[in-house]
C-alpha cells in the first residue's frame, strides 16, 4: 500500500491516533474493510435505520433527520455500537429549506454572500457546527464551491457563494474553518467543478469545458485554496473535464467525457498529485444518472474506488454493489492495496472527528435541546438574514409599499417548491401582508382578473436549487392556470413586484417586470425580512452576488 502521512494535513493524527487507524485497519475481515467504503442513505424511522445500519455495518450514514428529536438523538447514541467501527454521520448543511428540522433558521450560500461579510458567514457557520454535532452530525458535504456562471443551472442554484472566484474563496474558506473547528469535517464539493453547464448530474454526466490556463485561475485557486486551508474531504463529482485528459492523450475519445467520480486522471493525476490532496475522496451520490450513464453497477462501483474515491456515496442496493467490489477483488480489478488504502483514509476521517477515543461524549437529548434552543443562535440568524434581501431593480419606485395606497393586493404564486416534497408547502408571506392591514387575494386559475380591483400585483416565487429538474424557469402558464393568463401582464395598468424567495434569475423571463427583490431562500424568517424591507422599516441591504439580469441589458429597464 501507498504510505499515506496520517500526521499530516489534513489529518494530523497523533502517534495513538495513527495506531489505531492501522490496527482498526488490520483486523477488520475483508467483507468489513469493503463495508466501511459505503456512506449510506438513511431516511427510514429510527428503529427500521437502526436494522439496516446494523445488518450491512456501513462507515457512514447521511441521515436525512424526521422532526422527531428524541428518536433521532437515541438513534445517534447506538449506531457506533451497530458495527466494528464507530461511524460517520453525515448531511448536506446548507442553510435554508436544506436545514436541521430542528435547527435554527440561516441563510444559503446564496443569501449570505449577497451579504458579504466573512464574519457573518463565520457566525452562521458556527452555528450550524455546533447544532449539528449536537445532534451527532460529524461530517458536512458543504461547502460548495462551484462558480455560478451557467445561470440556468437548476442544481447550483442557491447553493454555492455566486460568480465571484475571489467571493466564493473568502466564503468557503470561512465556512471550512468554523465547521472543521466544532468537530464537523467539511467538504468542497463538486469536483472538479460545477457551474459552467447548465445541466444536473442527477440526469447527466455533465461537464466542465474550461480549458487548463481558466480552470486553473478559477476552481484550480479555489481547491487549491481549501486544501492549504485544511479541508478534510472532497466530493468527486459526475462531472467531466475534457481539457486536463487531453493534455494527458490528445487522442483521449470518449475518454475525455468519463465522469471524475469514475477517472483516476482526474482523482489521482490532478487531485492527489498535482493539487496534493492528503484527505479523503467522497463520491457524489452514485444511484445519480451522471454516475450511471457510463455503465452498469457491476463495473461504475469497483471503478469508483478503483478510480480514487474512498467512499461510495449511497446505494439502493448496498448488498449488491458489495458483492461487485468482492468480484473486483476477485478477479484482480480492485486491488487490496487499493482497498487498504481507501479503508485507512475512512478511518483516519474517524480518528481525526475523534471518533477512537472511547470517553468522547455521546449525544445527549438535554444537550440537544440546550444548543438547539439557544436565543443568541435565533437572534444571529435572524440579524443576517435582514441583511439578505436584495433590491435587483425598481424602475417604477414603487417601494415602499404604502397600506394607504396599496391595500388590495393580488398574489400569484408557485408555493415553495421543494426536491421532495409531492406539492409546494405553503408560503407565509400573504399572510404577514394580511397581518400589517392588506387585503389580500391569492390567485386562483378561475378567477376573474380586473385590474381596478386591484392596488398592487405581488409575483412571489419560492424555488431554490433543486434536483432532477434540468431548467428552473417562470412558469407562466403553470402560475396563471391556463394558455390565455400565461400571456396577460398587469404592470401597465397596476403597480407590480416580483419578489424570488429561491432562484434569483427569474428576470430572464420577465424582463419587464418593474420591480424584482431577490432573496434566495424561502424559510419562515427570510420571509419576514422581506415584508420588513417591502414595508421599508429595513433597508434593502444584499448586494447581488450573481448577474440577476443574466447578461441582458433589457431587463434593467
Amino acid at each position: 500500500m501507498a504510505a499515506i502521512d496520517l500526521t499530516a494535513a489534513p489529518f494530523n493524527l497523533d502517534d495513538e491516533a495513527v495506531a489505531w487507524v492501522h490496527e482498526t485497519r488490520d483486523r477488520l475481515s475483508p467483507r468489513d474493510k469493503l463495508a466501511q467504503l459505503f456512506v449510506l442513505l438513511s431516511r427510514e424511522a429510527p428503529d427500521a435505520a437502526l436494522e439496516t445500519i446494523r445488518s450491512f455495518k456501513p462507515g457512514g450514514i447521511t441521515r436525512i433527520f424526521t422532526g422527531e428529536l428524541g428518536s433521532e438523538i437515541a438513534l445517534m447514541r447506538q449506531i457506533d455500537s451497530a458495527g466494528p467501527v464507530p461511524m460517520t454521520v453525515s448531511a448536506d448543511l446548507e442553510g435554508s429549506r436544506m436545514s436541521l428540522p430542528f435547527g435554527t433558521e440561516v441563510p444559503n450560500p446564496l443569501g449570505l454572500a449577497a451579504i458579504d461579510d466573512v464574519e457573518t458567514t463565520t457566525a452562521i457557520s458556527t452555528i450550524m457546527a455546533e447544532e449539528a454535532r449536537a445532534v451527532g452530525l460529524n461530517w458536512s458535504f458543504t461547502p460548495v464551491i462551484d462558480i455560478n456562471k451557467a445561470w440556468r443551472s437548476a442544481i447550483v442554484g442557491t447553493r454555492s457563494y455566486g460568480d465571484d472566484v475571489e467571493r466564493i474563496e473568502r466564503h468557503a474558506l470561512a465556512q471550512i474553518a468554523a465547521f472543521q473547528a466544532k468537530g464537523v469535517a467539511a467538504t468542497v464539493k463538486h469536483w472538479p467543478g460545477e457551474g459552467f453547464d447548465d445541466r444536473d448530474q442527477h440526469l447527466v454526466t455533465t461537464v466542465n469545458p474550461l480549458t487548463l490556463d481558466e480552470w486553473e485561475k478559477s476552481y484550480g485557486r479555489l481547491y487549491r485554496a481549501a486544501i492549504t486551508a485544511g479541508v478534510m474531504s472532497v466530493m468527486s463529482a459526475h462531472i467531466a473535464f475534457p481539457a486536463f485528459v487531453r493534455e494527458l492523450d490528445p487522442e483521449a475519445g470518449a475518454e475525455a467525457y468519463r465522469p471524475a467520480t469514475q477517472s483516476a486522471v482526474l482523482n489521482q493525476t490532478l487531485l492527489r498529485e498535482r493539487l496534493g490532496f492528503n484527505g479523503l475522496i467522497v463520491s457524489d451520490a452514485t444511484p445519480m444518472a451522471g454516475f450511471g450513464d457510463w455503465g452498469p453497477r457491476a463495473e461504475t462501483v469497483p471503478q469508483c474506488v478503483i478510480s480514487g474515491c474512498d467512499v461510495i456515496l449511497f446505494s439502493d442496493d448496498p448488498n449488491a454493489d458489495l458483492m461487485y467490489l468482492v468480484k473486483a477483488v476477485a478477479d484482480g480489478r480492485l486491488s487490496q492495496e487499493r482497498v487498504d488504502e481507501a479503508v485507512t483514509r475512512v478511518l483516519a476521517l474517524k480518528a481525526a472527528l475523534g471518533l477512537h477515543k472511547p470517553d468522547r461524549p455521546e449525544p445527549a437529548l438535554d444537550t440537544a435541546q440546550a444548543v438547539l434552543g439557544r436565543t443568541r443562535s435565533r437572534d444571529t440568524a435572524r440579524s443576517a438574514t435582514a441583511k439578505v434581501p436584495t433590491l435587483v431593480k425598481d424602475v417604477a419606485n414603487l417601494l415602499p409599499l404604502k397600506l394607504a395606497k396599496h391595500r388590495r393586493v393580488l398574489i400569484f404564486s408557485t408555493g415553495a417548491v421543494q426536491p421532495f416534497a409531492p406539492e409546494p408547502l405553503p408560503l407565509s408571506l400573504p399572510d404577514l401582508l394580511r397581518q400589517e392591514g392588506f387585503e389580500v387575494t391569492e390567485y386562483t386559475p378561475d378567477l376573474q382578473v380586473n385590474p381596478k380591483d386591484f392596488d398592487l400585483v405581488l409575483y412571489l416565487l419560492a424555488e431554490e436549487t433543486l434536483l432532477t429538474r434540468q431548467r428552473i424557469f417562470l412558469n407562466w402558464r403553470a402560475l396563471t392556470g391556463s394558455v390565455f393568463g400565461a400571456m396577460k401582464r398587469y404592470w401597465h395598468d397596476v403597480p407590480t413586484l416580483m419578489v424570488s424567495l429561491g432562484f434569483p434569475f427569474y428576470l430572464y423571463d420577465a424582463p419587464r417586470v418593474p420591480t424584482y427583490v431577490n432573496a434566495y431562500g424561502s424559510n419562515e424568517d427570510m420571509q419576514a425580512a422581506v415584508v420588513e424591507c417591502l414595508m421599508g422599516r429595513a433597508p434593502f441591504a444584499g448586494r447581488s452576488p450573481v448577474d440577476a439580469f443574466c447578461g441582458s441589458e433589457q431587463a434593467k429597464y
